[in-house]
């Protein structure tokens, strides 16, 4: 075992045996933002033999601030964030296999994007693709870790199926769109994503060296800010459970998957939630306003940022106009209206 994984070798929960096990181990990353770039080059500092890189976006100098792998350079060429992600990967360990996938994951192609792998971790930023990864992780047996961060929050689970709770035991609902805040509308702070992204590399090496004893078997949460820290035990798989019970799998199911459709000849975008629900737009406008140009009556709400104009409907459906590509609506759905 070469020089470079010395100091890992030596830690007792690894170990040479360890080592070799991780060399020859595959991961996926799902998200290649904050929690994303933070999980990757942990990951590809500790030898994981292979790699696989999945994000939508491209980077953005406000991603700066928080998103560790990338560079202004990358920014003011707005590379792909799963391209610039594994060109820097690359540097930084040569002898791991780096995969980038640039697609925007959806129930079409998340059965095939994890297929192989030994664990997935959640670096996404909404629950409409969190619930993808659940199903499909429970339905093909396959360890993955779910994280959040914004603000000064956190929370982290580890979901092993049929031995723990799934995501659908603990949120059996997705909540609904813009009820809880984003980092683009909330904003984030580096301590937390440094935090989350720990624990869930921390899980990811223990499932991969087969350390299952030691795995934290609980929803962890955290305010670094507040300095508030807790563990929530949340219990055995539920029989009830609509994934891991009565495995059902309702989010790889096109008929009940949040639609996406180009409007034809409008340059605009057309997002409908998986669930509707009853927007309060008084509240929206006052999550939005520091993002962009709002403007709200009875009917609909309007919202300029950049380029982009998004008009949201009392149900929660929203025109994303700016663009004529579902990936970058969707993008902006998640960051500004939420799951």
């Amino acid at each position: 075992m070469n020089e470079r994984y010395s100091r890992q070798i030596l830690f007792q929960g690894i170990s040479e045996e360890g080592q070799q096990r991780l060399q020859g181990s595959r991961a996926i990353i799902i998200g290649s933002g904050a929690l994303g770039t933070a999980q990757a080059e942990s990951l590809a500092r500790a030898g994981v033999g292979l790699l696989r890189i999945v994000d939508r976006d491209f980077v953005e100098f406000s991603n700066l601030q928080r998103q560790t792998m990338f560079t202004e350079l990358d920014a003011a060429d707005r590379l792909p964030k799963a391209i610039a992600a594994t060109n820097h990967l690359k540097l930084i360990n040569s002898e791991i296999d780096v995969e980038p996938v640039v697609v925007d994951v959806n129930h079409s192609n998340i059965e095939q994007l994890i297929d192989g792998f030994d664990v997935v971790l959640d670096g996404t930023d909404n629950f409409s693709t969190r619930y993808l990864i659940n199903d499909a992780c429970v339905k093909h047996k396959i360890n993955w870790i779910y994280g959040a961060a914004v603000g000064s929050y956190g929370v982290s689970m580890t979901v092993r199926p049929n031995e723990t709770a799934c995501l659908r035991c603990v949120f059996e609902e997705t909540p609904p769109a813009a009820s809880a805040p984003t980092c683009d509308t909330a904003g984030v702070i580096m301590p937390i994503i440094n935090i989350v992204a720990a624990v869930q590399v921390a899980e990811s090496l223990k499932l991969l060296t087969g350390n299952f004893a030691d795995l934290h078997n609980s929803l962890m949460q955290c305010d670094v800010w507040k300095n508030d820290w807790r563990s929530i035990n949340p219990g055995p798989p539920r029989e009830d459970c609509p994934t891991c019970g009565l495995r059902l799998f309702e989010s790889l199911n096109p008929d009940t998957s949040e639609a996406a459709a180009v409007l034809c000849g409008r340059d605009a975008v057309q997002i409908l939630p998986a669930k509707t629900t009853a927007l309060d737009f008084k509240d929206l406008a006052s999550r939005l306003a520091n993002s962009g140009v709002v403007k709200f009556n009875d009917y609909l709400l309007r919202f300029e940022t950049g380029p982009f104009e998004l008009t949201v409907f009392p149900d929660a459906r929203s025109i994303i106009r700016g663009t004529n590509e579902i990936a970058v609506a969707r993008s902006l759905y998640a960051k500004y209206i939420g799951n």
